[in-house]
């Protein structure tokens, strides 16, 4: 499982770098994406699963979220 941080990016920069992490993996694969509070963990997830990527997960971490994503292709 590849894992991005994404701590401190700023949006729509941090949905830009998840988008290149998935176009980069295989199909299945699963990707944790490290986001913080506020509009990048309100964004970014939704982003994604617009994208047509399947969500697993969202978790609360300490003082950030853990967002699991399987690669769907588009």
């Amino acid at each position: 499982m590849h894992v991005i941080d994404l701590r401190g990016v700023a949006c729509p920069t941090n949905f830009v770098k998840a988008k290149l992490a998935i176009e980069m993996a295989d199909e299945g694969e699963v990707l944790e994406f490290y986001l913080d509070d506020g509009e990048p963990v309100q964004n970014v997830p939704r982003s994604l699963k617009e994208e047509g990527h399947k969500l697993l997960r969202l978790d609360r971490a300490d003082g950030y979220w853990i967002l699991t994503v399987e690669k769907v292709e588009c």
